[in-house]
């Protein structure tokens, strides 16, 4: 599955370098016209982060959230400073379909516990952003003494089933992504669906990651710069689909 994506800053679409806000491009498309766009080229889930909340700590950018969610046959996966309970409820009131979890998974797993079992695991997806093998949390301006597989680890047992994960050092560079990475994420926790996020610069990059089994991978900075057009993950979202 292909998800196209949308970072949001003050209520517009930007891409970062390697989660550096200093580093960041806007783009003329407004969020809500870019997931009619998306919509209209056939993709449905659609992933999306308030980098405003992200590096607040609260989310920021709900009423934006409700705009895109009620476009006609979008699903939204939506992260960015979800740090408690009136936030997860207020962003699923606002329309989410799935709430992406990092800085909580990595500091307060206990609440990520309590979220997996309220909201259930088909709901709730761990984001995993790694910055030289560690989790970076608060908007990647803070990391932890925590690898990938110690984070997922803590939540197995409660049926979690969905994690990106990012390699900061690739996002934004089109470069392509860290593949090893992901295939040992892969062979290591079979039972969950990994999705690639950093470093897709070419329709060869997502060739690659269904070459390797590798179920979802996110398309952002590629197709805002015109290196992947939506008719041509249109056809490569066909592959997957019939993978």
């Amino acid at each position: 599955m292909l998800l196209p994506a949308i970072d949001i800053i003050d209520g517009k679409c930007v891409r970062l370098t390697k989660g550096d806000y200093a580093t960041q491009t806007t783009y003329d498309a407004s969020p809500v016209d870019m997931v009619k766009r998306m919509v209209d080229s056939g993709f449905g889930r659609i992933h999306a982060v308030d980098l405003s909340g992200a590096r607040q700590g609260h989310p920021t950018a709900l009423n934006t959230l409700e705009k895109m969610a009620a476009v006609n046959g979008a699903s939204i996966e939506w992260g960015g400073g979800l740090k408690t309970d009136s936030d997860l409820r207020d962003l699923f009131n606002a329309g989410a379909t799935w709430a992406v979890i990092g800085s909580v998974a990595a500091r307060q797993p206990l609440l990520f516990n309590h979220w997996l079992c309220e909201y259930g695991p088909d709901t709730m997806v761990l984001g995993a952003d790694l910055r030289d093998g560690k989790v970076a949390v608060s908007g990647w301006t803070a990391d932890e003494e925590l690898t990938a597989d110690e984070l997922i680890n803590r939540f197995r047992p409660l049926g979690l089933n969905q994690v990106i994960v990012t390699d900061i050092s690739r996002d934004g560079m089109l470069q392509g992504p860290n593949f090893d990475l992901y295939t040992t994420l892969r062979a290591t926790h079979p039972d969950i669906i990994f999705t690639v996020s950093g470093g897709i610069s070419s329709t060869a990059d997502i060739r690659r990651c269904l070459e390797l089994g590798l179920p979802r991978v996110i398309v952002g900075k590629a197709l805002y710069e015109g290196h992947i057009t939506l008719g041509e993950m249109q056809q490569l979202q066909e592959e997957f689909t019939t993978r």
